[in-house]
């Protein structure tokens, strides 16, 4: 199959707008529409279920989502394999929360970009909690993330740095003047503003369970920047990592909780599907952040 005809489909599949598809792919909706259903006549089933108001992919179309990526995929490590060695282009996407642009990505991104100026680089910014799914789905080259406990077969990890998790409160409230805290956070004392799922709301709850406390959840919110701005204002007490807290344009609005319950850290870095690191635009960038994490990578 024609690998921009796959291209277009991809994009389709990703907007569920033939609008915007055709948009990002410069053409015309109707001419859009005519690869789809060139496609459609190749597979020999409808890849989409449309109607005036929605687009949503068929059975079919999962299963042609998948076999597109991987074709994508191929092609551009066959092409590259025809090139110089020291010569990189195709495209890198990256998935980071506002905190890790800011934090862990600008060397090795500037180094990779100085060295392979070719390869196109998508950075996309968003909830930290949803970056292990979207390197899952396979929108998503790599993406920074807290590495879970246990790992995933499929998905290869590279740990940067390692943070702890705290509790925070507005800065001209201290939550231990309450005599009932007797010098210690009172979970279950307090109203909490915690995260909706992610790592961190799983350590709460491992920890709320095996002390068996009944906790106050007054907010739950998606992503940390949100959190600690909700916290700013009064919203309750949360929990964050501390290296999101130390980016924060409100860090010197929130304060630190010093005795409060103990959570593990966890750690941070790279995750990426393995069959993502056949792409050498995506195994330059791996290899770049290995020689970085190892003080390996030459000045």
């Amino acid at each position: 199959m024609d690998i921009q005809h796959l291209e277009v489909f991809l994009t389709a599949a990703e907007q569920l707008h033939f609008g915007r598809a055709s948009q990002l792919c410069h053409m015309s909706p109707s001419a859009l529409t005519r690869t789809i259903q060139r496609l459609e006549e190749q597979v020999g089933k409808p890849l989409f279920i449309r109607d005036n108001r929605h687009v949503m992919l068929s059975e079919a179309g999962e299963l042609f989502r998948s076999y597109a990526r991987e074709s994508i995929q191929q092609w551009r490590s066959f092409k590259q394999e025809l090139r110089d060695d020291n010569y990189l282009s195709g495209n890198l996407s990256i998935y980071a929360s506002i905190t890790a642009v800011y934090s862990i990505l600008p060397g090795v991104l500037e180094r990779y970009r100085q060295r392979y100026p070719d390869v196109q680089i998508h950075l996309h910014s968003g909830a930290a909690e949803q970056a292990l799914d979207q390197v899952n789905s396979g929108e998503i080259d790599i993406a920074v993330a807290a590495l879970p406990a246990g790992k995933r077969s499929q998905m290869e990890f590279l740990p940067l740095t390692t943070t702890p998790l705290v509790f925070i409160a507005p800065a001209n409230v201290d939550p231990l003047d309450d005599p009932r805290c007797n010098g210690l956070l009172d979970l279950s004392r307090v109203n909490l503003v915690v995260p909706q799922y992610g790592l961190s709301r799983d350590r709460l709850n491992q920890w709320l369970k095996t002390e068996r406390v009944a906790a106050n959840i007054r907010s739950e919110v998606s992503g940390n920047e949100a959190l600690i701005a909700l916290v700013r204002i009064g919203g309750g007490i949360g929990i964050v990592p501390k290296l999101v807290l130390q980016r924060s344009p409100f860090s010197s609005e929130v304060r630190i909780i010093e005795k409060a319950p103990q959570l593990d850290p966890y750690e941070v870095g790279l995750c990426c599907n393995r069959s993502a690191l056949q792409l050498p635009s995506v195994r330059a960038f791996w290899k770049m952040a290995v020689e970085q994490a190892t003080g390996k990578l030459a000045e």
